[in-house]
């Protein structure tokens, strides 16, 4: 059964269009182009989460972290900074980051426009302020969208600041996205609704147990899978 008139809040990175994927691929580039002679990628991922980890706790999110992460990652590799030709070589795997590039996940701009026929739409997204509302004007969806909310974290009080700012009912108020740690738990604590739509890229440091006995989760396997409920 289709619901009506309801607020949709959506996430951006790895529900709307990638993310994640393509700093796993600058992370997997980075790991044959150092070539370590010792260490196999097991061992250099697990100790890049660490570092990543910790940066972002301390600066945030965003690719300007990103490469600071792997700049520390090969000093400590190395055991000695990277010369600004290596610094050069590390930006060069990122260009795709850099660039901010886009790409849409299937199905997403058309859902968009039907669920907006009948529905409020809001997007809140977590990040570097510039990077962020950078993906959403190369985008193109920024006004399927009442308000955007570009925020530094995704917890409880973000939750509950959204519902006091936007003067959101929580019962008829769904957050939609890929993360459990930072769309669906946290939203769920706030006592909105949540749609969770699982992506095989997220990234490690989002993953979290999701209740599976929780009814206020609604699980899908496809964002186009909207249309379905919505």
């Amino acid at each position: 059964m289709r619901r009506s008139g309801q607020t949709l809040v959506f996430d951006a990175d790895d529900t709307l269009w990638e993310n994640n994927v393509l700093f796993e691929r600058v992370i997997d580039d980075f790991m044959q182009w150092l070539a370590h002679p010792t260490l196999d990628h097991a061992s250099i991922r697990s100790m890049f989460n660490d570092i990543e980890a910790a940066n972002t706790m301390a600066h945030g999110y965003g690719s300007r972290v990103f490469l600071r992460s792997l700049g520390e990652c090969f000093a400590r590799l190395q055991e000695r900074p990277a010369t600004e030709a290596e610094r050069r070589e590390i930006d060069a795997l990122a260009v795709a980051l850099l660039e901010h590039r886009v790409e849409l996940m299937p199905g997403v701009a058309v859902t968009l426009v039907d669920l907006g026929s009948r529905h409020d739409l809001l997007l809140l997204t977590k990040g570097a302020a510039d990077e962020q509302q950078n993906k959403v004007d190369v985008s193109g969806l920024g006004h399927h969208f009442r308000s955007i909310h570009i925020v530094a974290e995704k917890n409880v009080e973000t939750y509950r600041r959204l519902v006091r700012d936007e003067s959101l009912t929580p019962a008829d108020t769904w957050m939609i996205g890929n993360s459990p740690k930072s769309d669906i738990n946290p939203a769920r604590q706030a006592g909105l609704n949540a749609v969770f739509v699982p992506n095989d890229n997220t990234w490690v440091l989002e993953h979290d147990d999701v209740d599976p006995d929780d009814a206020g989760v609604l699980r899908l396997e496809r964002f186009a899978e909207m249309l379905d409920h919505f």
